[in-house]
């Protein structure tokens, strides 16, 4: 929805809360349900309304638990039994620097600085540490805004008995829990409280009328950073940029203007604008974003404009380049195509609002922000949240050069007239085996961004896959596939639940990257293997359709099950006897563990 994508009118947004909403349930899509919890230390009521927005928005349909005021540390230590009735998904802990009790004084030494200071983070360590051993969800915690006045002035940042001192240290205490646990993440409301305006955002009269830490018109920005926090979570990010060129990432028209002729570099401020926006989107590809180009020119002159000796971005830098008079949207379809990703996994960046309202039109699940003046590119883009960080794992590094291996890898099909030939070529090898703590993190991260080769779609946080990990009452594979090209990394996942002499399969997801490859018949090869060690004489296979996929709702016939029950929404339950079953993979060679990483 238009309405509730970055920029956008909060005040509007605010007024208009309940007609969107009701815009929203009313459309016929499936969204993920996810249950929330919102421990709040002052009112919520607005910020959960403003929430569930955006979280529909993005495709997850949320059922919140709010604590009562200024109840989160209550909720959190020992809950109701509405609490624990309710087994939230997810809990926000949505604090402020109102909520710290332990501020220092002038008069305070700094070991009474210091007591204090263990005294504060000790009540949130104790509350965290409860709410993971009751709950094993993931927590989102808000840091705190700096203090809305300084005592001290200046001084106030650096003495140890100031108070922005003081919020400072329990912000890196905060990033330090969160760097040293998993499913804990901070909400950053240090930064959000600056980017609005902190003394706007901490206008003391909402505290006093209505209990609220920020002011009305900024519940928005706070419910839309929290929403992408969640949707990163439950893998809605986006993955690829399709950026067009002229006047997008230079100034002026290449084709018209020849190479000399466009801006970019540091000589005028439009240059250097358009260098910085280059500058930030190679530090975007470095966190494994996909760069594609999306424009309407002649190759020649793309490539030439993109080889300009004082811009920063190459050609190399791009997995697939369109450069050519097709419509834009054609060609974003068949940017995903190559990618082997959805169109609405893309942002299409592009100066001309003809353009991005066609696209917008033709590709409705395709994120096109507004892109008005090159100074605003890089915030509009930050503020958005399309690549929101909250897993960042090796295979994040690598992706790039995977895709890119990819579209190599498809290019040289054309040259076989064979496709088992052709899968033989690429001379594959796999591991596929019992799950590893090094992967773990991964196999977690695979869990809630695939959404097309994924037969439940059913999403782990890290607590539950370690749960599954240490459980005997499972058969867990994993799968890493490499060939001549490079290693793909680990690319799929099967966890079954062991039932008597059945195995249910909870959960079969593959990566996209590597579909058409014979790697899901490898890991039917060895799930049955690892079945008939364990004493399984028959392997149950679900089937739960989604908007994405529809690709593997034949999946288990191929592989030979037998349908044992359909509904009328598309659940399908299917059966395989291990007795008698033959291997069906035939171009991978494939190994267990290796010795080395046992």
């Amino acid at each position: 929805m238009k309405e509730l994508e970055y920029p956008f009118d909060g005040g509007e947004l605010l007024t208009q809360r309940k007609s969107l909403r009701r815009r929203l349930l009313a459309e016929n899509v499936t969204r993920l349900p996810k249950k929330i919890a919102v421990f709040g230390g002052s009112t919520t009521s607005d910020i959960v309304g403003m929430l569930e927005l955006f979280l529909l928005n993005y495709g997850i349909e949320p059922t919140f638990y709010e604590s009562e005021y200024a109840q989160y540390f209550q909720d959190g230590m020992f809950p109701s039994k509405e609490l624990l009735d309710f087994q939230p998904d997810l809990i926000w802990i949505h604090t402020t620097n109102r909520n710290i009790e332990n501020y220092p004084v002038v008069t305070d030494s700094a070991a009474d600085v210091d007591a204090k200071f263990d005294a504060e983070m000790g009540k949130f360590t104790a509350l965290w540490e409860s709410i993971r051993e009751k709950f094993r969800c993931p927590i989102i915690q808000n840091n705190f805004e700096k203090p809305l006045y300084r005592l001290m002035g200046n001084r106030d940042c650096w003495d140890y008995r100031g108070r922005s001192r003081y919020i400072s240290r329990l912000n890196d205490a905060f990033g330090e829990y969160a760097r040293t646990h998993e499913s804990f993440y901070i909400n950053d409301i240090d930064f959000l409280s600056a980017d609005y305006g902190l003394k706007d955002w901490s206008d003391p009269s909402y505290w006093n009328m209505y209990k609220y830490a920020l002011c009305f018109d900024a519940i928005p920005y706070l419910a839309y950073n929290t929403a992408n926090i969640i949707k990163s979570l439950y893998g809605k990010n986006k993955k690829a940029l399709a950026l067009d060129l002229d006047n997008t990432l230079w100034g002026g028209v290449v084709g018209d203007d020849g190479v000399d002729g466009i801006e970019i570099g540091q000589e005028t401020g439009p240059a250097q604008s358009y260098y910085e926006f280059q500058s930030y989107l190679k530090q975007v590809s470095s966190l494994g974003i996909v760069l594609t180009v999306c424009s309407k020119n002649d190759h020649e002159n793309a490539i030439a404009g993109l080889n300009h000796p004082e811009g920063l971005l190459r050609p190399e830098d791009f997995i697939v380049i369109k450069a050519n008079w097709d419509n834009k949207h054609q060609n974003i379809a068949q940017i995903a195509a190559d990618l082997n990703i959805l169109p609405e996994a893309i942002v299409f960046v592009d100066d001309n609002p003809a353009e991005r309202e066609i696209v917008r039109s033709q590709l409705p699940g395709v994120a096109v922000p507004p892109m008005e003046e090159v100074e605003t590119y890089i915030t509009t883009i930050d503020r958005s949240g399309f690549f929101e960080v909250t897993v960042f794992s090796d295979d994040d590094l690598k992706r790039n050069d995977m895709y890119r291996k990819n579209v190599l890898r498809s290019a040289q099909i054309a040259a076989f007239g064979d496709y088992d030939e052709y899968l033989r070529s690429l001379e594959m090898e796999a591991v596929i085996d019992d799950f590893l703590p090094v992967y773990l993190e991964r196999i977690t991260q695979l869990s809630n961004k695939s959404n097309q080769f994924n037969l439940t779609t059913r999403r782990y946080t890290p607590a539950d896959m370690e749960a599954v990990y240490r459980s005997g009452d499972y058969i867990r594979l994993y799968g890493k596939l490499t060939d001549k090209f490079g290693d793909n990394g680990v690319v799929s996942v099967v966890i079954g639940h062991k039932n008597g002499s059945v195995l249910d399969v909870e959960l079969w997801l593959m990566s996209c990257r590597v579909l058409k490859r014979n790697m899901e018949q490898a890991m039917l090869d060895v799930l049955v293997e690892k079945c008939r060690e364990a004493g399984i004489t028959h392997i149950r296979g679900y089937y739960y359709p989604t908007a994405k996929n529809h690709m593997v709702e034949k999946l288990y016939e191929t592989f030979g099950f037998t349908l044992l029950s359909a509904d009328e929404a598309g659940n399908t339950v299917w059966e395989l006897p291990v007795a008698g079953y033959e291997n069906q993979n035939h171009v991978i060679a494939v190994t267990g563990n290796p010795q080395k990483e046992i």
